[in-house]
């Protein structure tokens, strides 16, 4: 083979891999524009942005794997900027929202707010957070789908409250929580019930996170779906 056609390979498989590395980094640009919105109290803009780098989150890894970027770029830990960038549209900028919005009585509103980003921070670190086949262990600091959750309910701010601190007391319960792209087990079926879920999420934020009784009712009912396929779990290693 000819030199400077293999080093002209090499060089675009490598800037193929960086270029991975660049996509999963624009999920952090995601989160610094949702708390633009935050800040502005735009919330349906918000979810937009936090919706954009969830969906960079749920396929960089494929085109991690696909590309070899932590072959080819060992310098590079993916891990690491998927955990920064995880942390800030998983569990930072949700928690500006749940702390700023009204959500939660005035008084305990910031230490909530402090609880999740300390909760959220020690979930992200711990070295056994997911199983091999790949369910989460305790509640997975989905704080942006916590939120929405929150605003699409309306609760009582005090019961708002208890559920925010009943989801960072589950983030050490050793319970199982799926993984809806890579999960094996009932894996059709889980990502029918996603794309009917982000359907949904869409049309909620296009409402202006106020849509129809049959709506709130369909995502709290896969919402219970994705919480319970976990006890259904065939493996426990």
């Amino acid at each position: 083979m000819d030199p400077t056609k293999s080093s002209e390979k090499s060089i675009a498989r490598r800037t193929a891999a960086f270029a991975v590395h660049v996509f999963t980094a624009c999920g952090a640009a995601c989160a610094l524009l949702a708390l633009i919105a935050a800040v502005g109290a735009d919330w349906p803009k918000m979810f937009v942005w936090l919706g954009i780098a969830l969906i960079i989150d749920g396929v960089d890894g494929s085109f991690a794997r696909r590309l070899r970027t932590a072959e080819l770029l060992p310098r590079w830990s993916g891990d690491v900027l998927d955990l920064v960038v995880d942390i800030l549209t998983y569990v930072f900028v949700p928690a500006y929202a749940i702390a700023t919005s009204g959500l939660l009585p005035q008084v305990w509103a910031v230490p909530l707010g402090a609880l999740i980003v300390v909760t959220g921070s020690l979930y992200f670190a711990d070295r056994q957070m997911k199983t091999a086949d790949y369910y989460f262990r305790g509640f997975p600091a989905l704080w942006n789908v916590a939120v929405f959750y929150l605003f699409l309910l309306k609760l009582p701010p005090r019961f708002g409250a208890l559920a925010v601190l009943a989801l960072a007391a589950l983030t050490f319960v050793p319970f199982h929580i799926v993984h809806p792209i890579r999960i094996a087990h009932l894996r059709a079926v889980t990502i029918v019930a996603l794309n009917v879920w982000a359907l949904l999420a869409i049309v909620t934020v296009l409402d202006g996170l106020a849509p129809g009784f049959w709506i709130v009712a369909a995502l709290c009912a896969l919402a219970i779906y994705f919480v319970g396929i976990g006890f259904l779990r065939r493996h426990h290693p």
